[in-house]
């Protein structure tokens, strides 16, 4: 095969896949609807099982579901009649994959299921197969045709099934309510947990913080920005921030007074500067410098008051993105 008909070969992939999420899009409707609400009102946990590649789908949706707030594992559904099925409670509800709903290893499962009397719901490519008519709920999957040349590998089918899965996930966070906050204490390790739980007050400088008041000229100021990098808050007597004098305030200042440190900061100071509060997010600090291209925040309370100072390189060398 050619260059270009390898490039060729893999358009055809994704273009296969493509159409057929969106024939899966056109035919979601109400039974969606009644599987989210079946696993929203359950006490229990998902229960997700699949033969073959439906069962590695059947393993990411179950992931998926347990890392947004609905607890999920995964049951192989041979092993479940050798004594694994002692993880399925009466409040559970389980998901049950397979493309043609007529995978024979799933319905020794189904019985026992049935017999605990727990929710099903079918994921599968023939709302008319043997599993759809045992489901509860069935989320429609079918495709026209998976993207092997042959047609037998699963490709398409199982992308269909993975798609479906995600958007239950998604679907079930927000009819809960499932939150940012909640997010971040499902994921504490890694770049994620220091994006979503590390907050200003984890960071932020405290001691000796950087401040004029109001009657002070640029002589006071000048070196506080050479000791205390660059931010120096204006303040009145309470505490309360008033404004801040930058590096790039003095620069600029320099450049058009030649008497530049007699000039009082009042007249240089930015008066309505960016701040944060210490609770919020130290990603949400990093967001507001980078769009106004600034180096500090002054972190206040709610009066107002200076209580701390955030760096952007704190926040870098933190790893907060």
């Amino acid at each position: 095969m050619t260059h270009d008909e390898l490039i060729e070969r893999g358009r055809r992939v994704l273009r296969l896949e493509r159409e057929a999420l969106a024939e899966v899009e056109r035919r979601l409707g109400g039974e969606f609807a009644k599987a989210v609400e079946l696993i929203a009102a359950s006490d229990g946990r998902v229960i997700v099982s699949g033969v073959g590649k439906s069962g590695i789908i059947g393993r990411k949706i179950a992931a998926t579901l347990t890392s947004t707030g609905t607890p999920a594992t995964f049951l192989h559904p041979v092993e479940g009649l050798h004594g694994d099925l002692g993880i399925v409670g009466p409040a559970d509800v389980v998901i049950l994959l397979s493309k043609s709903g007529e995978t024979q290893e799933l319905f020794p499962l189904i019985e026992q299921l049935k017999r605990l009397g727990v929710h099903l719901i079918a994921i599968s490519g023939d709302r008319d197969s043997q599993l759809a008519r045992q489901a509860d709920a069935v989320l429609d999957t079918w495709v026209a045709e998976e993207a092997c040349p042959h047609d037998l590998a699963p490709t398409t089918s199982t992308t269909a099934a993975l798609a479906m899965g995600d958007a239950l996930a998604v679907a079930l966070l927000e009819r809960k309510g499932f939150k940012r906050e909640d997010f971040a204490r499902l994921h504490p390790g890694g770049s994620l947990g220091r994006r979503l739980l590390t907050r200003v007050h984890d960071l932020m400088v405290t001691d000796k913080l950087p401040t004029v008041g109001r009657d002070a000229t640029m002589r006071e100021a000048v070196v506080m920005l050479a000791e205390r990098r660059g931010t120096v808050a204006v303040v009145d007597g309470g505490g309360r921030v008033l404004g801040v004098v930058t590096a790039g305030d003095l620069t600029r200042l320099m450049e058009r007074e030649a008497d530049f440190l007699a000039v009082p900061v009042a007249k240089v100071m930015n008066a309505s500067p960016k701040t944060i509060a210490a609770d919020e997010l130290a990603s949400a600090a990093v967001h507001r410098m980078e769009q106004h291209g600034i180096m500090a925040l002054p972190v206040l309370d709610a009066d107002r008051r200076l209580v701390g100072m955030v760096h952007l390189h704190d926040l870098m060398r933190a790893g907060v993105r």
